[in-house]
């Protein structure tokens, strides 16, 4: 008799972009952290909060796809958000006086690694690792 495994599904939450998605995104991480037995998710959803306000303001329009997936031989999580838009983000240099562009450089003060994965058609992945 064989018997044959499955991986468990991944996570993901589908949002259209809106002012309302990142509290929707903060509640799925906190949901979801809660299941894979992550009892802080502080870092989580401030990471995603981030990440998705971004594709929010710089892209604008059609979706936005959060995804959380589990490293089980670290039990590290790691965050991605998919955006339709082609511009990666960047991380500017500080400066006192902006009145934006201090959340990327927060998030990787934060996180054990971070990246950019373009998408073949248009959009890209920014992916966290917590």
């Amino acid at each position: 008799m064989s018997v044959a495994a499955f991986a468990p599904e991944t996570p993901t939450l589908v949002l259209a972009s809106s002012d309302r998605a990142p509290g929707q995104a903060r509640r799925f991480i906190s949901e979801h952290f809660r299941a894979l037995g992550v009892a802080d998710d502080f870092v989580g959803r401030l990471v995603v909060t981030e990440l998705v306000t971004n594709a929010h303001r710089h892209v604008g329009i059609g979706l936005i796809v959060v995804r959380v997936l589990l490293d089980e031989p670290e039990r590290a999580v790691r965050l991605e958000v998919w955006d339709e838009g082609d511009a990666l983000p960047v991380v500017r240099p500080e400066n006192p006086d902006a009145t934006g562009g201090r959340g990327l450089p927060l998030i990787i003060g934060l996180v054990r690694a971070w990246g950019v994965r373009p998408l073949y058609e248009t959009g890209k992945v920014v992916w966290c690792a917590l």
